[in-house]
């Protein structure tokens, strides 16, 4: 059966948080020692779980955890108080730089054929949606890389008060792009989060969450296996 409308994750799938050296300059460890861009995106990546709680989480943090994605302050507060933990060893005050690194977006990076697989994807006239368990809104970072316009619909958990893997926000985004859930193909980094779209009847297909200079073509290999690309 052919494939008319796509669902596609954003972190770890299209994007990959990788802010440069210029984004944490002044924020520091407890010693005093600069933090490197390259130990900000180990402890972010530490946290960004798809499903689950990170594994140096304090417990009475959990519950705020698992409800994270469906409001943005909530979301502050839960990463700031994680951040904090004697295990990152961040200097006081580092964890609200930290925060305020992750919303911007510069810090994401499009992997290398996310731009040829979202136009391939418009060339033959297949619909986009975006669906994300996340706290604030995404458009901005995609329209800092200039792929705003190729994607149809942003369904987002803390818009639409529902998070990955519940079926419900999967039945809203092929509702958005008008497409039957048979029809529709679900691609992302989770077999768990992501993976969760095949209960409505939806096609999976899962790439890993690499770096983005470790992973050139993951999403056109993608749409490949499910006769998109050529």
């Amino acid at each position: 059966m052919a494939i008319h409308g796509v669902l596609l994750d954003f972190s770890g799938t299209l994007f990959r948080l990788e802010p440069g050296a210029e984004s944490v300059r002044g924020l520091r460890h407890r010693d005093g020692a600069e933090l490197t861009a390259a130990r900000y995106t180990e402890i972010l990546a530490t946290l960004t779980v798809p499903t689950g709680v990170p594994e140096h989480l304090p417990p009475d943090l959990h519950d705020a955890w698992h409800r994270r994605d469906l409001d943005g302050d909530l979301h502050r507060a839960s990463y700031e108080s994680a951040l904090t933990a004697p295990h990152f060893d961040l200097a006081d005050g580092t964890a609200t730089g930290l925060y305020d690194v992750m919303l911007a977006p510069a810090s994401w990076v499009p992997y290398p054929d996310t731009d040829a697989a979202l136009r391939l994807l418009r060339a033959r006239g297949i619909p986009v949606a975006v669906v994300s368990n996340i706290a604030w809104d995404l458009r901005a970072t995609f329209a800092h890389r200039g792929l705003d316009g190729l994607v149809d619909e942003y369904v987002l958990s803390y818009a639409e008060g529902v998070v990955k893997p519940d079926a419900k926000i999967f039945t809203v985004a092929c509702e958005r792009i008008g497409r039957a859930p048979a029809d529709t193909l679900m691609v992302g980094d989770s077999a768990a989060a992501d993976g969760a779209a095949a209960a409505i009847g939806c096609r999976f297909e899962r790439v890993e969450p690499q770096a983005t200079a470790n992973r050139p073509d993951a999403l056109l290999g993608a749409l490949r296996a499910h006769g998109i690309a050529d």
